[in-house]
C-alpha cells in the first residue's frame, strides 16, 4: 500500500497532542502484569514490541486505581510509578504515545478484599498450630478460613449484580478519590493518556439495567450518567495536559433481537451521552460493545459470530454529533477495512487489538508495502487465555508474550532447508528458515498448501481460519520459497540440503470395534473433504473438538446427527466464546449427545454402546457412522537420510497439535538450523 495514500499513517490530533498514525492498541487484558500489578518485563517487551512495529497509540487496558485481587494492571501505589515511567520513555522512543484506561470494578473491593486477607491469615494460623501439633486449633482455623473465603465469594457474586445500586454516595467519593490519585501518578509517570473504562462499575452506573438508584446516582440519564461525568471532570483537572479519552460502550442488539450486553447505554442515550461528553472535555470517544454479561465473546466475539466492524454503525452516528475523533474497534480485521473506514469518515482512530497480537508490525509493514499476518479471530490464545487467568498469546505468533527472549535469529551461513509438508507448521518453518537467510523448498503431496486447516475451515463460522494459509501465500514470494506441490520429496532431495524439517501431520484413525469395517462407517476428515457423502441419520463417534464441527456441518447439511462421547462432556477443549453458540445450535437443530457412552459395535442400522457410569445398553439409530475419534501421527522415514531431520507439528510427538503448537514447533525447529 502507497504510504502517500494510506489513510492509516496519516497523523491524528487528538487534545493538546498529535499521534503519528491511525492505528491504536484498544485495551485489551494481557496477564503479562507482576502479581502487584506493576509492569514487568514481560509487559514491557510486549508493548515495546508494538511500538517497534508503528503502532501510535498504546492502551493498556484494565488499570486499577485500587489494589484488587483481579489479574489486571494496578497503578495504586507510588512505588509503582517507576515502572510505568519506563515503559512509557520506551515508547516515547518510537514516538508512541501510553495511555492506561483506568477502571474500577463493579463491587466492594476494600469488603471482599479484607474477607480474603482474613480467610489467609486465618489458613496461616492454622498452619501455624499444625506445626505445633496442636490439631484441634489447626482444623478450628481451618473451617473459618474455609467460611470466610467462602463468605469472600458470595459477597462478590451478590456485589456484582447490586453493589451498583447499594454502594454508599460516600463509597462512590471514595472510589473517584483513587481514580484521581491514580490519574496524577499516571502523570508522573510520563503517560499521555488516560482512558476512562466506560464499562464495569461506570457503565453499569449508567446503565438502566443494573442501577436502580433512587438518589442523585439513578433513574433518569442525566442521573445515571451524572457520576461518569464527575469521574471525567475530576481526571481532566488533576491530568490537564493528558489526552482525556471515554471508552463508550453501547448496548447492541442481536439478529434475535435480544441485548447484547448490559453495562453501558443503549444507542439513543449512548449518543446524548457522547455530547455531554465532549462537553465535560473529552477529547477522544472509544465506541465500543457493551459488557457486563458474564461471558467476554460479547465484546470479543469469535470468528463468525458477528459482521466484521459490528460497532461502526453506532460510532459513525456518534461521530457525526461531536468534533472530537472517534476511535472504532470490534473485528476490524484488515488494513483494508481501516483504510476503507477512514477513507469514508465513518470514524478516526483504528482499534487493531487482536490483530496487533498477531503481526504487531502493522503500521510498519503498510508503510513498506509488506503483507500482513492477519488475525483469524478463534479467540483460543487470547480471550480464552484471558478468562482462564493466563497470558494472552496468539496461536499465530509464536513470539507473543514471549518479546524479550523470541525473535528470529540471523541465519549461519548459507544453507539449504527442506520442508516435508505443507501444513501450517511447515509453513511456519518455511517461513522462519526463509527469513533467516535460507534457500527454502517446500514438499506436499498435496494439490493445496495448508493441510489440515482446509479441512477446519470448512464447519460453520470456520473459513475465516483459511487467513491463516493466505499468508504464506502473500509472503512466500518475496521470501524467495519454492513450493513443490503434488509431489513427494526422495531421499537424494533431502540429502543435497543441509537440514530437513518433517512437517507431514497426522491422519484419522478410526475406532477399532467390531462392525468398524461396514461402508457406512466413514472418517471426519473425508467428510470434511467432501471425497464421501453422507445423509439421513449420522452417528459421529467422538465429541472433541473435530466430533462437534463435524456435527455442526452435518446439520446445516441436513443431517439428522447423534453424538457418542465417552467423556462426561462434548468438547471439552473448545473456547468459551465459543460453546455455547455450538450447544444453542444443537439445541436448535436437536443434536443428540450420547455423553459418558462407550461404543461396543456397529451394526447396519445402528450403533449399540453401553452408558459407562450406568452400564446400560444404548442403541443409536443410524444410516451412517462417522468416526471423529482422534487423529495419529503419520510416519516418515529418515532410512538413508543423512542430514538432520527436525519433526514439527502433528507428527512430533505422540499426540497431536493444535495450531499453536504447529506454529510455535515449527518456528522453533527453523530457528536452530
Amino acid at each position: 500500500m502507497n504510504q502517500k495514500k494510506s489513510l492509516l499513517l496519516q497523523p491524528l490530533k487528538v487534545g493538546k497532542q498529535t499521534l503519528k498514525n491511525r492505528i491504536m492498541f484498544p485495551p485489551l487484558t494481557t496477564g503479562y502484569e507482576e502479581r502487584d500489578g506493576s509492569i514487568g518485563e514481560r509487559s514491557f517487551h510486549f508493548y515495546k514490541r508494538l511500538a517497534e512495529g508503528g503502532a501510535s497509540y498504546i492502551v493498556i487496558g484494565d488499570v486499577a486505581p485500587v489494589n484488587t485481587a483481579s489479574p489486571t494492571p494496578k497503578f495504586c501505589d507510588d512505588s509503582q510509578i517507576s515502572s510505568f515511567q519506563r515503559l512509557a520513555d520506551a515508547l516515547h522512543e518510537y514516538d508512541c504515545k501510553l495511555a492506561l484506561q483506568i477502571f474500577h470494578p463493579e463491587y466492594d473491593v476494600p469488603g471482599v478484599g479484607r474477607m480474603i486477607v482474613g480467610a489467609m491469615a486465618a489458613a496461616k494460623a492454622a498452619e501455624a498450630a499444625k506445626a505445633a501439633g496442636d490439631m484441634e486449633l489447626f482444623q478450628s482455623k481451618m473451617e473459618e478460613s474455609n467460611q470466610m473465603r467462602k463468605d469472600a465469594y458470595a459477597k462478590l457474586h451478590h456485589d456484582m449484580l447490586y453493589f451498583v445500586t447499594e454502594a454508599t454516595v460516600e463509597q462512590l467519593m471514595e472510589i473517584k478519590a483513587a481514580i484521581v490519585a491514580c490519574a496524577e501518578r499516571a502523570v508522573k509517570a510520563g503517560a499521555d493518556a488516560i482512558e476512562v473504562h466506560g464499562d464495569r462499575l461506570i457503565g453499569s452506573l449508567c446503565s438502566e439495567f443494573i442501577n436502580h438508584r433512587t438518589d442523585a446516582y439513578g433513574g433518569s440519564l442525566e442521573n445515571r450518567v451524572r457520576y461518569a461525568l464527575e469521574v471525567v471532570a475530576a481526571i481532566r483537572k488533576a491530568a490537564p495536559d493528558l489526552i482525556l479519552e471515554y471508552k463508550l460502550p453501547v448496548i447492541m442488539t442481536n439478529v434475535d433481537g435480544s441485548l447484547r450486553g448490559k453495562g453501558g447505554l443503549l444507542p439513543e442515550e449512548a449518543k446524548k451521552f457522547a455530547v455531554m461528553l465532549e462537553q465535560a472535555g473529552v477529547d477522544m470517544i472509544q465506541v465500543a460493545q457493551a459488557n457486563h454479561t458474564g461471558n467476554m465473546g460479547d465484546t470479543i466475539p469469535p470468528m463468525g459470530t458477528m459482521p466484521y466492524n459490528w460497532t461502526l454503525p453506532i460510532a459513525e452516528e456518534i461521530k457525526g454529533l461531536v468534533s472530537v475523533p472517534i476511535a472504532t474497534v470490534g473485528r476490524v480485521v484488515t488494513v483494508e477495512a481501516g483504510e476503507k473506514i477512514l477513507q469514508e469518515g465513518k470514524a478516526d482512530m483504528i482499534g487493531y487489538g487482536r490483530s496487533l497480537l498477531t503481526d504487531p508490525d502493522i503500521a510498519r509493514k503498510v508503510e513498506a508495502g509488506e503483507p500482513i499476518r492477519t488475525c483469524l479471530n478463534c479467540n483460543k490464545g487470547c480471550v480464552d487465555a484471558i478468562q482462564n487467568r493466563r497470558y494472552i498469546s496468539c496461536v499465530l505468533n509464536a513470539e507473543n508474550g514471549d518479546e524479550a527472549t523470541i525473535s528470529i535469529r540471523p541465519g549461519e551461513g548459507k544453507k539449504k532447508v527442506i520442508v516435508v509438508g505443507a501444513g501450517i507448521a511447515g509453513l511456519e518453518a518455511a517461513r522462519v528458515a526463509a527469513k533467516r537467510g535460507y534457500q527454502v523448498t517446500v514438499y506436499d503431496t498435496a494439490k493445496e498448501i495448508g493441510g489440515q486447516i482446509l479441512l477446519a475451515a470448512v464447519p460453520p463460522r470456520k473459513s475465516e481460519i483459511l487467513r491463516a494459509v493466505e499468508y504464506y501465500k502473500e509472503v512466500f514470494p518475496a521470501l524467495g520459497v519454492t513450493i513443490l506441490l503434488g509431489q513427494t520429496c526422495s531421499v537424494e532431495d533431502m540429502n543435497r540440503a543441509d537440514a530437513v524439517i518433517a512437517a507431514v501431520g497426522a491422519e484419522n484413525v478410526m475406532l477399532p470395534v467390531p462392525g468398524a469395517e461396514r461402508k457406512q462407517v466413514v472418517s471426519a476428515w473425508d467428510v470434511l473433504a467432501g471425497t464421501v457423502q453422507v445423509s439421513g441419520k449420522c452417528a459421529v463417534i467422538g465429541g472433541g473438538l473435530v466430533g462437534t464441527e463435524t456435527a455442526e456441518y452435518l446439520v446445516e447439511q441436513g443431517c439428522s446427527v447423534s453424538i457418542v462421547e465417552m467423556l462426561d462432556k462434548i468438547a471439552a477443549g473448545e473456547s468459551s466464546t465459543i460453546l455455547p453458540i455450538i450447544l444453542e445450535d444443537f439445541k436448535k437443530h436437536q443434536v443428540e449427545q450420547y455423553t459418558n457412552t462407550k461404543v461396543v459395535e456397529i451394526l447396519e442400522d445402528r450403533v449399540e454402546a453401553v452408558q459407562t457410569e450406568t452400564q446400560e445398553k444404548v442403541e443409536i439409530p443410524c444410516d451412517y457412522v462417522v468416526m471423529a475419534v482422534g487423529s495419529k501421527k503419520t510416519a516418515f522415514s529418515v532410512e538413508g537420510v543423512t542430514v538432520p531431520v527436525t519433526f514439527v507439528g502433528d507428527c512430533a510427538g505422540e499426540k497431536t497439535a493444535d495450531i499453536a503448537w504447529a506454529i510455535r514447533s515449527g518456528y522453533q525447529a527453523a530457528n536452530e538450523i
